[in-house]
């Protein structure tokens, strides 16, 4: 194949392999001109969540095509871990990186990495449709860990080969608990202590690994995010972001003064 035609550009994966910290927000509307403003504001990446969000593989492609056209990469939060039809789904649309849910131990994990180790489909939008034969090796394979029985084994998913990414969520965390929406409670912090110490203290892979991810909460700084070792944060979603600026762009007007 004529190497001028690659995409030269940096994946998400080797960014992070190479140091980066990555910042980017979620994606619920399935717009794709939300999604374009989103790469023009220069987030480093869009989450496309299928397990949140309305929107299925249709309506996900026209995202997608969106951030390519700005060189924004899209991950793909699946709805299901346990088949392997919107994994290979993903990856034949072209995700840069996948986030399986409710990964609960090892053989789950390694049940998810399998799922992206299938060739996409030799015309598939991955592979440039035929011209790019290595596009399995550049997706960022991401295990969220969301409930108190996935973080006592955190050590051993972050250990399966082929796992690149822990995800942290402390929400996820906080409902498995009975503490609903309250990640800031004192059991929910010390699983997320003792998760992000399994997985930075576990034995680094070929490019670096497992490396550390979170749904964050604006009561985070950035500074903890970087004291913590976290490479790709994901704070908010696009229809949290628009309620904020409405209720903003309201209070502003009806607190004038205009008589």
């Amino acid at each position: 194949m004529d190497t001028a035609n690659k995409n030269t550009s940096p994946t998400l994966k080797s960014r992070i392999q190479n140091g980066d910290v990555v910042y980017g927000m979620s994606l619920l509307t399935f717009s794709p001109t939300v999604a374009e403003i989103a790469a023009l504001a220069a987030f480093d990446f869009v989450l496309i969540d299928m397990e949140h969000g309305h929107g299925g593989l249709p309506e996900a492609l026209p995202c997608l095509h969106a951030l390519a056209a700005v060189k924004t990469p899209a991950i793909i939060r699946v709805p299901d871990s346990s088949s392997s039809y919107w994994a290979r789904k993903a990856m034949d649309l072209g995700a840069q990186g996948i986030v399986f849910p409710m990964i609960q131990n090892r053989q789950s994990a390694a049940k998810a990495v399998s799922f992206c180790r299938s060739p996409v489909g030799p015309a598939s939008r991955a592979s440039r449709y035929g011209l790019d034969g290595e596009c399995e090796k550049d997706v960022l394979v991401i295990c969220q860990v969301e409930s108190p029985e996935a973080a006592e084994c955190a050590e051993e998913i972050a250990a399966v080969e082929g796992v690149d990414m822990i995800m942290v969520g402390p929400l996820d965390l906080s409902a498995g608990i009975g503490c609903l929406r309250n990640p800031k409670d004192e059991r929910v912090m010390k699983m997320v202590d003792c998760v992000e110490k399994k997985v930075l203290g576990a034995a680094r892979k070929e490019g670096g690994g497992p490396f550390l991810g979170r749904f964050g909460t604006g009561q985070d700084s950035p500074e903890m995010y970087r004291d913590r070792g976290y490479r790709l944060i994901r704070v908010n979603l696009d229809v949290a972001l628009f309620r904020n600026a409405c209720i903003q762009d309201v209070n502003n007007f009806k607190s004038a003064k205009l008589f």
